[in-house]
């Protein structure tokens, strides 16, 4: 009896983590749909979640009713996670080089950073590129405020990877902000527990643990100036990139726009030649019907004057037969004939 209890639990508890595997995939396809399809699957998801008997109150069917539909540039960076996996990946990987690069204490620290940084740098910059593509090819407009949102989410995501509360990439509704000062002292290693227990220390000496904090403070200034320094090379090169970009969407448009003012002002001369031409058609077929009435006209007269002449003609065949007849009356009666 114990056994076969045991058995029934064993099978509740995999079809429940069957069914929660289910749930995942179908959020997951929520988030790599088309941004104008979201809404819809998700209420239809939702539906089909309610119908199934898994609606109760705060279960399933209202958490999917409740995912937020993302902005244009979260939705953008979710598309990258999810069909650039290569690039995405080679970001988390540089990014986490970056933060062992600055908690090691070896003496080609200064070194291992810079290689990290250009790494993340060109991965971002590759990144942007691809982002850009994919929002043409969706048929959104790749602003350079879109872009740059764009690429500071993906900055921050590669500093808060190791995280436990990190964004889950993917699904992102929002755009992701780079991480503040106690993150980036937790992200380069240095907790604090160990500044507190630095604190602690400094009790014991106030003249070296003055030295010990103004050191320190020195140390997190530094790092975090770096940090900064980062972030901001990091959008100068997302905002340079734009710029091209739109440099080069300004020349194509004017392109454009100029191919199309050549083919208004031919399609303009061409419609003034059709319409001069349909004037003298008109003309011309006014002229015609002019001459045809004309013609009638002289073809009605001639039909009557016809008329007339074959009526004389008809009068004079009959006084040519009359006088005919007379004539020979009178040579009949003519004496010794």
């Amino acid at each position: 009896m114990g056994r076969n209890s045991g058995k029934q639990d064993t099978n509740e508890d995999h079809n429940v983590s069957e069914t929660k595997g289910k749930l995942e995939d179908d959020v997951d396809a929520l988030y790599r749909l088309p941004l104008a399809e979201f809404t819809a699957a998700r209420n239809t998801l939702a539906a089909r979640l309610k119908k199934a008997g898994r609606g109760d109150m705060g279960g399933e069917a209202d958490f999917v009713k409740a995912l937020v539909k993302p902005s244009i540039s979260a939705w953008a960076v979710n598309q990258l996670y999810w069909k650039q996996n290569a690039a995405f990946d080679r970001l988390i990987a540089t990014g986490e080089r970056f933060r062992q690069a600055q908690s090691s204490r070896l003496v080609r620290k200064v070194v291992d950073m810079r290689t990290a940084l250009d790494a993340r740098r060109e991965a971002l910059s590759h990144l942007s590129d691809l982002a850009t593509v994919l929002l043409r090819n969706a048929g959104h407009n790749p602003t350079p405020e879109t872009i740059h949102r764009i690429t500071t989410t993906l900055e921050a995501i590669s500093a808060y990877a190791s995280l436990p509360d990190a964004s889950r990439p993917g699904r992102l509704t929002h755009d992701v902000d780079p991480p503040g000062f106690e993150s980036l002292v937790s992200l380069t290693g240095v907790g604090m527990t160990e500044l507190t227990e630095e604190t602690a220390r400094v009790t014991s000496s106030q003249k070296s643990g003055r030295a010990a904090t103004t050191a320190q403070r020195k140390t997190a200034s530094a790092g975090d100036a770096r940090q900064l320094g980062e972030t901001r090379q990091a959008r100068i090169s997302a905002a340079k990139a734009s710029l091209q970009e739109a440099k080069s969407l300004l020349i194509e448009a004017r392109a454009r726009a100029q191919s199309v003012e050549a083919s208004q002002r031919k399609a303009s001369a061409e419609a003034k030649e059709a319409e001069k031409q349909r004037r003298e058609a008109e003309e011309r077929f006014e002229k015609a019907r002019a001459a045809s009435e004309d013609a009638a006209r002289r073809a009605r007269s001639v039909a009557v004057e016809l008329e007339e002449a074959a009526k004389a003609v008809r009068d004079a065949k009959r006084t040519v037969e009359k006088s005919s007849k007379e004539l020979e009356k009178l040579f009949r009666e003519l004496p010794g004939r």
